[in-house]
């Protein structure tokens, strides 16, 4: 049942109130999550981070590369210990409980059935001498307790649920011998295989191109809808975006810098970073001109004081330098860290 069902029915019968009640809950909240490099380093690599993701909704997260964006997917899942990284502060509730508090053997039970993840390059995220199918059947093995008979047979019918040609050869088949679109595939029908609450897509589709991307979106979208599925979609680029989000975080070194509906932050951004990255789009027409955003993003082992953001932005002031802007809501449901934003509203180019 999606969003417009429900309201129906709230119109409909009167006890379609509390169930909308009991999804406008939050199924994940992130509070001020912070994570440093390296163990005794102040630096952070994600800063005060307040996020959180509704059930059946599909939130984006974008931002340049370096923003923080994979490292916060990563502290969801507690894997970040491979990367000299640990988390300082902050909670991670899931459905009402703090994932940094649950123990090692408990953590078995969330990363891979209840919170799954997609990798940005599924060649990498795939064993090279394992097949294919024994790949999805050893997670339902592990999870789900199937028989090698059992995991086999729910193996395929996943494979073909992701839309897999000719899944009894693939089965068989090794990651090399695949394409980059199959091989997200046969990584896409291992997240869903436990039926996750939550899936994270951390670039599904920058390694593809345009046409399998298309097909790899619209495949996400399909299962979002079938499984009732909460998605945190991490991506850089906002045509991703306005194809199948319905919400958008923006985060900008290290920092979220504005949250909002997908048509509040396409149509009328409130912090200059986003309007930056939405006019950087390349657009087709005729005499037009490819603007960029100057700069780059800062190194966080000495950030500039204030807003991150103040030496690129054409809106900064002198408060800009000296202070950190407050995360304040601009309209309902849309809320921006920028002093400056009311010269935002309504969408203007950037002063000369």
């Amino acid at each position: 049942m999606n969003c417009r069902e429900l309201t129906i029915q709230l119109f409909l019968f009167p006890f379609s109130i509390t169930l909308l009640s009991m999804e406008s809950e939050p199924l994940l909240r992130i509070e001020d999550l912070e994570v440093g490099l390296g163990r005794n380093s102040g630096t952070r690599v994600v800063d005060g981070l307040t996020l959180e993701i509704r059930k059946g909704e599909i939130l984006a997260l974008v931002g340049e590369s370096g923003s923080g964006k994979t490292v916060t997917a990563l502290a969801l899942l507690n894997l970040l210990a491979e990367q000299d990284l640990r988390i300082v502060s902050g909670r991670i509730l899931f459905k009402g409980r703090d994932l940094r508090t649950l123990p090692p053997r408990e953590w078995q039970q969330v990363r891979g059935k209840q919170i799954a993840m997609v990798f940005q390059e599924p060649g990498a995220a795939l064993n090279p001498v394992i097949r294919c199918g024994d790949q999805i059947g050893e997670v339902l093995v592990w999870h789900e307790r199937l028989n090698a008979t059992a995991a086999r047979g729910r193996a395929l019918e996943l494979m073909q649920e992701v839309g897999l040609p000719d899944v009894q050869d693939l089965y068989r088949s090794y990651p090399h011998q695949l394409s980059g679109g199959m091989k997200q595939r046969i990584h896409l029908a291992m997240a869903l295989a436990c039926n996750p609450e939550l899936l994270i897509a951390d670039e599904p589709t920058s390694a593809l191109d345009v046409t399998v991307e298309a097909q790899i979106l619209e495949l996400i979208r399909r299962q979002q809808e079938k499984r009732r599925l909460s998605v945190l979609l991490i991506t850089h680029d906002f045509g991703v975006v306005g194809a199948v989000a319905e919400r958008v975080a923006v985060m900008y070194a290290s920092r979220i810098v504005e949250v909002g509906s997908v048509r509040q932050i396409l149509k009328a951004p409130r912090h200059p970073y986003t309007l930056g990255l939405l006019q950087s789009i390349p657009r087709i027409e005729p005499g037009g001109a490819l603007r960029t955003l100057p700069g780059q993003i800062p190194d966080l082992t000495r950030p500039p004081g204030g807003c991150y953001f103040h030496p690129r932005c054409a809106y900064a002031i002198d408060r800009c330098r000296r202070e950190r802007p407050p995360f304040e809501e601009v309209e309902p449901g849309h809320r921006t860290a920028c002093f400056e934003h009311a010269r935002l509203a309504p969408m203007s180019a950037p002063p000369a």
